[in-house]
């Protein structure tokens, strides 16, 4: 078994890094920015697109106050941002958002945030995955063709590049989401040149389009609401901010600088870009619309099912640059690669998030510990399996995905922010540096206007989403919370169960007599070593023991006992209905019950194999009755291993493995030490 699973598994994630390599794969501020920004920065992809698609429902006059919640999404960025530039000077150890609210607002509020982070990193990998599958599937019929397949695929081998590593994955991500961001500033500057300097026309494919409005003149409350909705579609492009806070720890030093650093980077690129695309979506007159195939109308008819609506920046695209022209190739391809690497904030921002919970006994211990390659694989995996049911549920359909979007993140955003209010009061109550609390009153005031800010955004979010998709978001985030709670509680459960008390108690108290047990078959060498060492351990009472489910094999193992001149009386169990381990637990337990001071030692042949399926072959009993017997008080079981031939070539190839290189190893030589590694050695 470990020979299949351990080679292929160098094969596709490289070779295990020592903990001491884990410095070398911190990252710099270029490759940061890719890991953990990619999220915001390519939301701009399908953000413009959402706000058009809810104002549509009013008809293309209701486009005119597309600007105006651009701006709202804008001043809602920059305010976000600020936010967390205090949070990563004050929290660099990557708690992030829960770290704030545990620590300032109490354990349910952080398990409050702890819930809504899980449940939106989830939605992210699975709303960048399909839109990403959308966009390729207009150059890529297959793909479209089968929408699920393709994600799921795309969500293996993300996952697979994130297991080799977070330095590795940042590389690997670094240039397509250079490219992207390259590309669309051209498109906004190129599409600015020729609009405003050249005074040339630019037509989007759509722009011939008109759209049947579902609810045509709206006005008063149902206006508001609409712009509401259409306000919180847009605050798509925030997703993501908070990565950056969880994720201070992957930074060089100094930490806390270089993640508010990429944070304002971050910000300053999403809003330029999200606000580029608006304006040329307006000037080169972008159509959509919610149900395209019925509400499009080409010369009065209706473009039917056969229709595929491409995203807004593809079709501006096309109209700046020109279909099929070079630069509209290579932005429309990075941007369906981006956004399937958008899904790679999600895979830092989870598995570090789940090793915090985990170390606070909020999760299982396993997603706390680092894999093979200094990352978290066990948190990578568990995201990648939820993300992959919630695309298989809605079928890679980003449209319906995106409705469960955002609740999540506004939850963390609102309650991290109010508890960087009360982090700064706590602060100031015992301050008297004037300056120091000049510069803590500066931040107070910016994180209690952003708590405000993003505390009315998620009101907004949770009124014109919840009947869209949004309690589902929210059913994830109780049913994390629940989960949570429980482990917590069960891990105190256990804590409280087996601490040792101050004075002895009865796991100290020695034991009046040990009766042990030796199982036995037939009589062979696997049967001999367990009676030879049995006796080596001078317990109280030996004997033998058998079951005896055919009365001619127990004949011949009494007679070649006898023969053998055995020296440990042999007991036969008659089981008249053939079974092995029900007979060897009532005689235990019975044993027990006779001497309830009495230790039983259960000794057990087994043997030792070297391929994976002959443990289909041998030990079937063993581990059965091992696995009953562990469930009954005072009672202590022994293995007893005999090598079998077979488990000399698994050694042989165990000392393969601790001498194989990864493919590529020899071209790229020995690993040097650094200076300061040397330095280290000679102190």
């Amino acid at each position: 078994m470990s020979k299949l699973t351990d080679l292929p598994k160098r094969i596709l994630i490289g070779r295990a890094l020592h903990s001491n390599k884990l410095g070398e794969t911190l990252l710099s501020k270029r490759i940061a920015l890719p890991v953990f920004a990619s999220d915001p920065l390519s939301s701009v992809a399908y953000a413009p697109g959402e706000v058009l698609l809810v104002l549509s429902v009013a008809g293309v006059s209701a486009y005119n106050f597309s600007p105006w919640i651009a701006l709202a999404v804008v001043v809602l960025m920059f305010t976000v941002v600020a936010s967390y530039r205090q949070n990563v000077h004050a929290y660099p150890s990557g708690g992030g958002d829960y770290e704030v609210a545990n620590v300032n607002l109490g354990p349910k509020a952080g398990l409050t945030v702890a819930s809504a982070l899980l449940v939106d990193y989830v939605l992210t990998v699975a709303v960048s995955i399909s839109s990403g599958i959308e966009n390729l599937g207009s150059a890529v019929p297959f793909v479209i063709e089968h929408k699920t397949f393709s994600a799921v695929a795309v969500i293996v081998l993300l996952t697979l590049m994130n297991l080799r590593g977070v330095k590795e994955s940042g590389k690997l991500f670094a240039i397509p989401t250079y490219v992207f961001v390259g590309g669309v500033f051209v498109m906004i500057a190129w599409g600015a040149v020729r609009g405003l300097l050249m005074g040339e026309t630019m037509k989007a494919p759509t722009a011939d389009f008109t759209i049947h409005a579902e609810h045509q003149g709206l006005a008063g409350f149902a206006l508001v609401f609409l712009l509401l909705r259409a306000f919180s579609s847009g605050c798509a492009a925030l997703t993501g901010v908070e990565a950056i806070s969880n994720g201070v720890p992957a930074f060089r030093k100094p930490k806390s600088r270089n993640a508010a650093t990429t944070l304002a980077l971050m910000g300053g690129l999403a809003v330029t870009m999200f606000c580029g695309i608006i304006a040329l979506a307006m000037a080169t007159d972008v159509r959509m619309a919610e149900h395209p195939a019925t509400d499009l109308l080409k010369n009065g008819t209706p473009v039917g099912e056969g229709y595929t609506q491409n995203p807004v920046i593809s079709q501006v695209a096309e109209a700046v640059f020109g279909n099929g022209s070079f630069l509209f190739i290579v932005l429309a391809a990075a941007t369906a690669l981006v956004l399937f690497l958008a899904a790679n904030t999600a895979y830092n921002g989870f598995p570090l998030l789940g090793s915090i919970l985990a170390q606070d006994r909020y999760l299982p211990r396993q997603l706390h510990t680092r894999g093979d390659r200094l990352a978290f694989s066990n948190g990578i995996v568990l995201l990648a399996a939820a993300a992959a049911i919630l695309v298989y549920i809605y079928g890679a359909d980003s449209t319906k995905l995106i409705q469960l979007y955002i609740v999540g993140v506004f939850v963390s955003f609102t309650l991290s922010q109010t508890g960087m209010v009360r982090h700064w009061n706590r602060l100031l109550a015992g301050e008297t540096d004037p300056a120091k609390r000049r510069h803590m009153v500066r931040s107070r005031a910016i994180n209690a206007f952003g708590a405000f800010f993003t505390g009315l955004v998620l009101v907004v979010v949770l009124i014109t989403k919840f009947t869209h998709g949004a309690w589902v978001a929210l059913l994830g985030m109780v049913i994390f919370y629940a989960t949570m709670t429980a482990i917590r509680k069960h891990y105190d459960r256990v804590a409280e169960e087996i601490a040792a008390g101050d004075e002895p108690g009865d796991e100290t108290v020695r034991p009046s007599r040990v009766h042990a047990i030796v199982l036995v078959s037939k009589i062979h060498k696997p049967t001999l070593r367990a009676l030879a060492y049995s006796k080596l351990m001078r317990s109280d009472t030996l004997e033998a023991l058998t079951i005896s489910v055919d009365a001619d094999e127990t004949k011949a193992l009494r007679e070649e006992w006898q023969r053998r001149g055995i020296d440990v009386p042999l007991k036969v169990l008659d089981s008249p209905y053939r079974e092995i381990t029900r007979p060897v637990i009532d005689y235990v337990k019975r044993l027990r019950k006779e001497s309830p001071r009495d230790v039983i030692s259960v000794y057990i042949p087994e043997y030792v194999v070297g391929h994976w399926y002959e443990h289909l072959l041998h030990n079937q009993s063993a581990l059965r009755l091992k696995g009953r017997l562990l469930f009954t008080p005072g009672v202590m079981v022994t293995s007893v291993p005999w090598q079998l031939d077979s488990s000399e070539a698994a050694k042989l190839r165990a000392r393969k493995r601790a001498e194989w290189n990864a493919p590529g190893s020899v071209r790229r030589g020995p690993v040097t030490e650094s200076k300061k590694e040397k330095a280290a050695t000679k102190k």
